[in-house]
């Protein structure tokens, strides 16, 4: 009913931590002089990677409820806050399926990131051997 709540509000706090962050780097590319540092995928841009994949979801579940009658364009919005036992049964959906979805997104983001930097560290790797 509401599972989609769950990772957009993920999704709203990635971007505010994606947001301090594209500015910790901007300040720290400022402060740095040398150009020794070896390349990397800088952190902002892997909190877009999980903001994109996050609001991709919660869209497709928002267009899938709105389909079936679940999402009005009129307040009150979710048609499970007509009802105290539907409200209780769709704080329940998002407690148990919308919070497993974010954090089935996170994990396969983190394995995403994981094999981006070693894909990075390998390029770099046969680049020094030649």
């Amino acid at each position: 009913m509401a599972c989609f709540i769950v990772p957009a509000a993920e999704a709203v706090v990635t971007k505010v931590v994606e947001a301090v962050e594209e500015k910790r780097e901007a300040n720290a590319e400022v402060t740095r002089d040398d150009d020794t540092e070896a390349v990397r995928i800088p952190m902002s841009r892997k909190l877009k990677w999980l903001t994109c994949m996050l609001v991709g979801g919660s869209v497709l579940l928002m267009f899938e409820h709105i389909w079936h009658g679940e999402v009005v364009p009129y307040f009150p919005f979710l048609t499970a806050m007509y009802s105290a036992e539907a409200t209780s049964e769709m704080l329940h959906e998002m407690a148990t399926v919308g919070v497993t979805m974010a954090v089935l997104v996170t994990a396969v983001w983190a394995g995403i990131c994981v094999a981006a930097d070693a894909i990075v560290k390998r390029t770099e790797g046969e680049a020094d051997e030649s």
